[in-house]
């Protein structure tokens, strides 16, 4: 589910102007008061009848109110939302991740919730992810569905380097990869340096203790851990432990490689598991769920999403009754179910998982998709989102992957790099947050 969140300005200007105008030109007509726009991520067609059925049980509810579902690719919710929003137009119910809310809500785009819930329907959630999508101390959307991420390893690899199980902990990486290397000519994983791509090695600093940030949005990663990390990923790589296309190629490469059984193990959700299972069924057939790698204290991580409210809503009652009537238990088990993904809901999740342990326990009901979605429910135990939904955070992974980049590639050493990427992060932020001197 990961996706680029904040855009440099120049690359917005020229397909937002464009989208802005298309909008504007077709303003001619008021929206219709009694209509909400609900729009979500690249759930259709997959998911029509259910999402059509939990709002026609909505609009029963609220006579004379209809709901108008826009599902839209994943590449472009960012633009089309951003021109909406630009032309007031933007949808009452919106699906987008915690990154892009945060950016929104910090530019007053979203409804405050904090005062807006009871406390009964607050306290359906689990509590980190709520509080994940605060910002100052407010409320700006309520968590969706989410995956956690787990290892899924080959097998035959593993026993060819002469391992029983992929490593827990990423102190454990560098010798795994090396003998993973020597012994069967494959690489033991794929983490991108694309700057705009998984945050899954940012994540990896904040598992090896890296603090990112302060409470003024200034630098904090230029430390004894900051070092560390940074010398890690550089090794790793000069070592030729990587591929080398982790400085140019996303996550896309990584499923690649794992499916074409050049990879040793793959990080990812539970559900991917299916899509190996019809792209690749002889790797499936290899194929084992592990929990993820972390850092000592185990922390794992979870991706998450949510439904926000614009402050634009005409009906912003009605559209916080819309998005708390989605992510309530019911819905959230509907989905969860359909989806092979992971609710937000507390009741949700331990219903969930009873009825994964029981389809465990019956050998006609067991499956390796089902082992690996338990699996990922257990996780969640000590999962949180570990990269804060700061409002420049994207900004932040460009800046340190660019500066790793030129490490890796022998351009400075780690610790050069590492400075490098300090000073263009302040500066960075003291254009955006001033210093009150």
């Amino acid at each position: 589910m990961a996706a680029e969140i904040l855009r440099s300005r120049f690359r917005l200007v020229l397909p937002v102007l464009g989208l802005l105008l298309a909008a504007l030109g077709g303003c001619s007509r008021g929206p219709d008061p009694n209509e909400l726009q609900f729009w979500t991520i690249q759930l259709s067609p997959k998911f029509d009848p259910l999402m059509r059925s939990m709002l026609k049980e909505w609009e029963q509810r609220h006579p004379g109110i209809s709901v108008r579902w826009t599902d839209l690719p994943f590449g472009s919710v960012e633009r089309k939302l951003l021109a909406a929003v630009f032309a007031r137009r933007a949808p009452d119910v919106v699906n987008l991740n915690p990154l892009f809310s945060a950016n929104l809500a910090s530019k007053g785009g979203l409804l405050p919730l904090q005062q807006r819930l009871s406390p009964n329907v607050r306290s359906s959630y689990l509590p980190r992810l709520l509080k994940a999508a605060e910002q100052d101390g407010e409320l700006y959307a309520l968590p969706w569905y989410l995956t956690a991420r787990i290892t899924l390893a080959n097998q035959h690899l593993l026993k060819q380097a002469g391992y029983t199980r992929p490593p827990r902990y990423w102190e454990e990486v560098p010798a795994y990869a090396k003998a993973m290397k020597q012994r069967t000519g494959r690489y033991a994983l794929f983490v991108t340096v694309v700057p705009d791509g998984s945050a899954e090695l940012l994540e990896s600093m904040v598992q090896m203790g890296v603090q990112l940030l302060d409470d003024q949005h200034r630098a904090r990663f230029n430390s004894p851990e900051g070092r560390r990390a940074f010398a890690f990923w550089t090794d790793l790589y000069r070592d030729g432990l990587l591929p080398r296309e982790v400085v140019s190629q996303g996550f896309r490469r990584a499923i690649e490689l794992y499916q074409s059984g050049e990879l040793a193990q793959l990080a990812s959700g539970a559900e991917f598991l299916g899509t190996i299972e019809t792209n690749a069924p002889q790797v499936a057939a290899l194929t084992e769920p592990y929990p993820p790698l972390t850092g000592a204290d185990g922390a794992a991580n979870v991706a998450v999403m949510n439904l926000a409210v614009s402050r634009q809503s005409r009906r912003p009652k009605l559209a916080v009754d819309l998005a708390s009537f989605i992510t309530n238990p019911t819905n959230q088990l509907r989905f969860a179910r359909a989806a092979r993904v992971l609710p937000s809901s507390s009741p949700a999740l331990n219903d969930l998982e009873i009825e994964l342990q029981d389809a465990m326990s019956d050998a006609n009901g067991h499956s390796l998709v089902g082992e690996a979605r338990l699996l990922s429910a257990e996780t969640l135990q000590r999962a949180r989102v570990l990269v804060p939904a700061d409002p420049g955070i994207k900004r932040l992974q460009a800046i340190i992957y660019g500066q790793l980049q030129r490490a890796m590639l022998g351009q400075l050493s780690s610790d050069e790099a590492l400075v490098e990427a300090e000073k263009h992060w302040n500066a960075y932020a003291e254009a955006r947050w001033p210093s009150n001197s």
